[in-house]
């Protein structure tokens, strides 16, 4: 056996069973994991397609669940169903008329796709960069690798001004809870982070972790005001710009967010008092997104094993270190990342 294989085995909490072996080591047996973006040459498999494949891999991938959600999924039983879970993986507590109002919104075949439906076409082998905030980055030159992909991810305090050579300027999709949005707008205006990701060609991720979200997400479809809630009288256009048309923006199904909670980042906080408030971090939505719609999925800026080397973000003027917080596990997720690159699902940013 490999001996990368036999160095993996013992870490992988979200393949615990025998067969997880079995798939790792078959990917090592296959191929290395891919050293960057490149512009020519075969494309690998999808990593769920490929995953697919082998043996027992339906028990982590699940290609049947829907990523996004929209007006054509939107049913009497999706409501019965999901009325039944708390938010951000349902709607239970939540008013009808303010979820339904949002989703009749999302009624182009746009909103039921990540990649632009119209416009350049897409490209035969679809290479994605999602970029954390981590401090890992600072002084990493990694800029022109990041702005080399298809596309490329951003969220939260996407600081990018004075920070060029290390996260490049690309940005195709903004990920973010309105929660997160204002909280780092907020907290991290003083070190560079004074607006929202804006151009011509990006697209907007909402989670839906709260009503907030949705109410959010009709009134930037409407160009309104938000008319109620702990946002009222925000004007949607400040963060995502005039006119924007209703394509732009995506939304994460519930069902999706649970899926990738379930198998990929089931933490052990499921089964304590802080079981309501715990839920993957904005991060690990966004890349495992990533992971289920490119083709090649590298990740910059997340949390590594060394993660104490390295500021709490890369944009921080002096060094902090990283903070932990109830409602994430940050540690799982480490480990997560470090299990699907040693397998060669995604390329980790490592240093």
């Amino acid at each position: 056996m490999d001996s990368r294989c036999r160095l993996g085995l013992w870490r992988l909490p979200l393949l615990a069973a025998a067969w997880a072996g079995l798939l790792v080591c078959r990917y090592y047996a296959v191929r290395e994991p891919d050293p960057g973006p490149r512009r020519h040459g075969a494309c690998r498999r999808p990593p769920a397609l490929a995953l697919r494949r082998l043996p027992h891999s339906r028990q982590l991938f699940s290609l049947s669940t829907p990523v996004l959600l929209w007006d054509g999924l939107f049913t009497q039983e999706l409501w019965d169903s999901l009325s039944q879970r708390k938010a951000p993986y349902g709607w239970q507590g939540l008013p009808h008329q303010a979820i339904a109002s949002a989703l009749r919104l999302l009624n182009s075949p746009e909103s039921a796709e990540l990649f632009p439906a119209s416009g350049k076409p897409r490209p035969s082998c679809v290479r994605c960069a999602v970029v954390g905030n981590g401090g890992i980055l600072n002084g990493s030159r990694q800029g022109w690798l990041i702005d080399a992909h298809d596309y490329v991810f951003r969220l939260n305090g996407a600081v990018i001004k004075g920070f060029e050579d290390d996260v490049g300027t690309k940005t195709s999709f903004y990920g973010f809870t309105v929660n997160t949005m204002k909280n780092s707008l907020i907290n991290y205006g003083h070190l560079g982070f004074t607006s929202v990701p804006q151009g011509r060609d990006l697209r907007y991720i909402f989670i839906p972790a709260d009503i907030r979200d949705y109410v959010m997400l009709r009134s930037a479809i409407l160009g309104v005001p938000v008319p109620e809630g702990l946002d009222k009288g925000d004007k949607p256009q400040t963060y995502f710009g005039p006119d924007a048309p209703a394509g732009i923006f995506k939304l994460l199904h519930p069902n999706f967010i649970r899926y990738l909670r379930e198998r990929f980042l089931r933490s052990s906080l499921i089964d304590t008092e802080g079981k309501d408030v715990y839920m993957p971090s904005t991060g690990a939505l966004l890349l495992l997104t990533a992971v289920h719609t490119c083709d090649q999925v590298s990740a910059y800026g997340f949390i590594t094993r060394n993660y104490r080397k390295f500021s709490d973000h890369y944009f921080e003027l002096r060094k902090k270190p990283l903070k932990f917080y109830a409602n994430h596990d940050l540690l799982l997720e480490a480990a997560l990342w470090e299990d699907l690159h040693k397998a060669g699902i995604i390329q980790l940013y490592q240093r």
